[in-house]
């Protein structure tokens, strides 16, 4: 599932951190790795998950890799909270309002 591998790939703070610093612009892991206190395959892993999960693409110039965030890999992410934004919260808000109101009494 989609959801999971992009839920997965978010929940590793180091990941999340890379991929936010990629959506400051086009990077290759030595740029990348300046950033962090971790080694340069270590980042290489991490970039290697984000791309799994639709989150970071890859650009190949010569023997060269440039890597960059794609937003568009957060949509299932996007859509996700959208459904509980819509379907989920408002009928747990509606019991909270009712319990907040028998409280009152």
């Amino acid at each position: 599932m989609v959801e999971m591998d992009l839920f997965r790939a978010l929940a590793d703070p180091t990941r999340r951190a890379v991929f936010e610093r990629l959506s400051c612009g086009e990077m290759n892991v030595t740029e990348l790795k300046a950033g962090f206190k971790v080694s340069q395959p270590a980042i290489s892993q991490h970039l290697a998950a984000l791309k799994g999960a639709g989150l970071v693409s890859e650009r190949r110039e010569g023997r060269h890799a440039y890597y960059r965030s794609d937003p568009q890999g957060l949509a299932p992410l996007a859509d996700w909270v959208e459904r509980y934004r819509r379907h989920v919260w408002p009928e747990r808000i509606e019991k909270l309002k009712h319990v907040l109101k028998d409280m009152d009494r």
